[in-house]
């Protein structure tokens, strides 16, 4: 929208989060609340933005480092009104409209901005507020309309009257100004209140003094005036948040079998025809295919899942899936892990940075790391890759076609050619050439009978005579190179 600034209030300490962290920071559905903001103006196409920060303007500036935003610093918290004025030469030379607005308030939508914009200009308001009628207003600013129904001033909840207190119609925060009506309003704003701050809510009724138009545009319910102040605040907006990308995926085709036990970040990507199972968590950046099966019991973030994958019940962080994979239960996929097409992952499977080629099976108990394995090898229970020799790490590479055995031990640098087998039980410190066969065992030492004997002996109570005896037989297996 042309001609068209947005000023975002950002400087709140949050002394009620009780938090070293800015409030604008804190997560909800894996975003800061100022990026949900942030995002939600963007819709706003030419418009500039700025921030009003405070203490923490170095936390916040670092955090937001790649978008194009003006930074204005509130060095005393005077009130909203008192922040709007550190923006004053700023918006002075932009001219035209300013939307104002909470960097707390994460919840309100693109559409609602763009409608809140084109109502304002429509009737040439000097001002237009984001409204809303609640059963409950209590702590909310009321909204006062004069006799010809438009807003005539703003009450914060302190400083109402009985009256005023008994209106339903509260002030959400976000406002359309014109420029050049604000500054002037700005100017003969007072601290005439219970709090002693200059409040921005005060230019609506010097306005509306003036003879001003003003206007409002009521929302349906409290959900997109909600700001944050609290944990439990934090933990309601984040609720809503994931309701409404659950409510997205859905729409887009996504079956999700309990959407009050799916949780889904912000921005996550699913393919149509997939399942969320209850207990699902899509994090970060992450993107899942159509046609997946995902959960129940299962956490991945930051990761690509191609179609056709089935997760269950296991972790999945930094990592690739590839078409008709299978991962768990209970596998953990650390960052760098790569699978290919068709490859199994079972229960208790660990992979870190390595790259399983199409058809791998890994199916239990077992620790891949810095590997990479080739198409269509089987690695048995109980492999591990000793990839760390305590100051360096090392990979392992296994050929494709090759069968890795049981309870095998691959000390790294180390690499098994294709179509090898390496036999159950092995440590391997060397290469083992294409098509060979690797075994390293101890001698299996057998002694017939001892079992039995032992039982005997263990089911009666021996006297001196039988133990005298026993030390003579264990003698004489000595002297045969016995044990």
């Amino acid at each position: 929208m042309s001609n068209l600034s947005v000023l975002i209030l950002a400087a709140g300490e949050g002394t009620r989060m009780k938090s070293a962290a800015p409030k604008v920071l804190h997560l909800a559905a894996g975003k800061p609340l100022l990026a949900h903001v942030l995002d939600a103006v963007s819709a706003l196409k030419g418009a500039a933005s700025g921030v009003v920060l405070g203490r923490s303007a170095d936390e916040v500036k670092a955090r937001f480092a790649g978008r194009p935003l003006n930074y204005f610093f509130q060095k005393e918290r005077r009130g909203s009104g008192h922040a709007v004025r550190t923006a004053r030469t700023w918006l002075a030379r932009r001219k035209g409209d300013v939307i104002v607005l909470c960097g707390d308030a994460p919840l309100v939508k693109p559409g609602t901005l763009k409608t809140l914009v084109s109502l304002h200009r429509r009737e040439r308001n000097a001002a237009t507020l984001l409204t809303a009628r609640v059963p409950d207003p209590s702590g909310y600013g009321r909204i006062v309309r004069g006799s010809d129904g438009r807003p005539a001033a703003i009450v914060e909840h302190k400083d109402a009257d009985p009256a005023q207190l008994a209106l339903d119609e509260i002030n959400s925060g976000t406002y359309v100004f014109r420029v050049s009506d604000l500054l002037k309003a700005l100017d003969r704003v007072r601290p005439n209140n219970a709090k002693g701050e200059y409040y921005l809510t005060d230019v609506i009724g010097l306005l509306a003094l003036d003879g001003k138009s003003l206007g409002a545009l009521r929302v349906e319910g409290l959900e997109e005036c909600l700001g944050v102040n609290t944990r439990a605040e934090l933990a309601a907006a984040e609720k809503i948040l994931r309701r409404r990308e659950a409510d997205r995926l859905m729409a887009d085709g996504v079956t999700i079998v309990d959407p009050d036990a799916v949780y889904v970040d912000a921005g996550v990507r699913v393919g149509p025809d997939t399942v969320l199972w209850p207990q699902t968590y899509l994090l970060g950046d992450t993107r899942v295919g159509a046609g997946c099966q995902i959960g129940p019991f299962s956490w991945i973030k930051d990761s690509r899942v191609s179609d056709g994958v089935r997760v269950t019940a296991s972790f999945v962080e930094g990592s690739a899936v590839g078409f008709e994979a299978g991962v768990g239960p209970f596998a953990r996929l650390r960052s760098g892990a790569r699978l290919g097409a068709r490859v199994r992952v079972g229960n208790f499977v660990e992979i870190k940075k390595s790259v399983l080629a199409p058809g791998v099976k890994a199916g239990h108990l077992a620790y891949l790391g810095d590997a990479r394995i080739g198409a269509d090898v089987n690695i048995g229970a109980g492999v591990i890759t000793c990839n760390y020799d305590g100051v360096s790490k090392h990979p392992t590479t296994i050929g494709a076609g090759a069968f890795i055995g049981s309870n095998v031990n691959l000390v790294a640098p180390v690499a098994v050619g294709r179509g090898a087998v390496v036999g159950a039980g092995s440590t391997v410190t060397e290469d083992v050439p294409a098509g060979s066969l690797a075994l390293e065992r101890s001698r299996q030492i057998l002694k017939p009978g001892w079992a039995l004997k032992k039982r005997r002996r263990d089911a009666g109570t021996p006297g001196r005579r039988d133990e005298g005896k026993d030390r003579k037989d264990n003698r004489k297996d000595k002297r045969k190179g016995k044990n």
